[in-house]
């Protein structure tokens, strides 16, 4: 005789508790991505390790939080904050900071640089430019090590922040733009402190400015190769003067940079944020990018002819260079910023950019 199946009933408290376990599994994975990791090894002139949390505690452990690189020379003067990444998809101005970091030494003031501003931008590639761009580039150091680095996109991945508004209104200004621009960390400048996770990174960012007394503030960025952008230094009103005897020393050196002021309208990017909110001078570089170039079907963002990626990073690190020579020129004494390399920068041009890293 067949066994005959019987109704099996369970508590009504059970099914209480399996909906509870899987809240509980639901919420750990929603909370779970923390910080993107980089392959980023200091050198000896880091002395200390921060983290953009340390100046905005509610960014610790999210997607939004970065590693903050303190280097302090031995003579006391000014203060730089460097920042890459602010769209990680414009890899020069990474590159150029993870250099500094690996082989840099300050000998005069301090440096904070911030290779990846955005780091959940640095995440992935989500194809913003161009979709055949890639998700990391790999270079090869002296030692014949094949080293990976992330190339991200322009945007606070959608699923660290959420949806987009229909209409972005920037704070304080309550200009309106297209949705998509409350995931770009340059137009959300000068941040808020419970805002959304873009405005909490920018926030955090001006109180490092603030409480570290920074005296320069430059933002590394790439544009497209047939940008109006390419080759460029925007300035803050009150830094132009610097920024015009800038581009006098590059051509001295063979780098032809335009200079443009930073318009009071640009609200949200950080070379018109930074000088209004913070006592700070600031300036933003731009150079040609062939990864953000749309009429290029396969960019090859490192060894492309016309804008290799270590002629790209020698023209960002010789720019930071002229800036800081030109501010101390017009500082107090006490405001004095210096960086060195065991090499000369100029070597970066015609070079593999690996072979300068660690």
């Amino acid at each position: 005789m067949a066994n005959t199946p019987r109704n099996i009933t369970h508590p009504a408290w059970l099914g209480c508790v399996l909906t509870l376990l899987i809240l509980m599994v639901g919420s750990v994975v929603a909370v779970s991505i923390g910080p993107t990791s980089h392959d980023i090894r200091p050198g000896y002139g880091v002395t200390e390790l921060r983290w953009l949390s340390d100046y905005l505690p509610a960014l610790a452990g999210t997607p939004g939080d970065s590693p903050v690189y303190v280097m302090e020379g031995e003579e006391e003067g000014g203060s730089l904050l460097l920042l890459g990444g602010t769209h990680p998809n414009e890899i020069a101005g990474v590159m150029a900071a993870i250099l500094c970091v690996e082989r840099g030494e300050v000998t005069i003031g301090r440096m904070f640089v911030v290779p990846h501003a955005n780091n959940s931008a640095a995440r992935h590639n989500n194809g913003t430019y161009n979709p055949n761009s890639p998700q990391e580039i790999d270079l090869i150091t002296a030692s014949g090590e094949t080293r990976h680095f992330l190339y991200g996109d322009r945007y606070t991945q959608i699923e660290d922040q959420g949806p987009d508004p229909e209409v972005f209104v920037h704070e304080p200004s309550g200009l309106e733009l297209d949705g998509k621009e409350a995931r770009n960390l340059n137009r959300n400048h000068p941040g808020k402190a419970d805002g959304t996770l873009t405005q909490q990174i920018s926030y955090a960012l001006f109180q490092l400015v603030d409480q570290e007394s920074v005296n320069v503030v430059i933002d590394m960025h790439e544009s497209s190769i047939t940008s109006r952008l390419a080759n460029m230094i925007v300035a803050h009103p009150r830094a132009l003067d610097i920024g015009a005897m800038a581009v006098l020393d590059l051509e001295m050196v063979g780098i032809n940079m335009k200079l443009e002021i930073s318009q009071e309208e640009f609200h949200g990017l950080s070379h018109r944020e930074f000088g209004d909110y913070t006592e700070a001078y600031a300036f933003l570089l731009e150079t040609p990018n062939p990864g953000q170039e749309r009429s290029i079907e396969y960019p090859d963002v490192v060894n492309d002819p016309k804008a290799p990626l270590s002629h790209r990073v020698r023209t960002q690190l010789r720019t930071v260079m002229a800036i800081i020579d030109n501010c101390t020129l017009i500082s107090a004494s006490d405001q004095a910023i210096a960086i060195e390399f065991p090499f000369s920068i100029d070597e970066l041009e015609g070079a593999s950019l690996g072979e300068f890293l660690r």
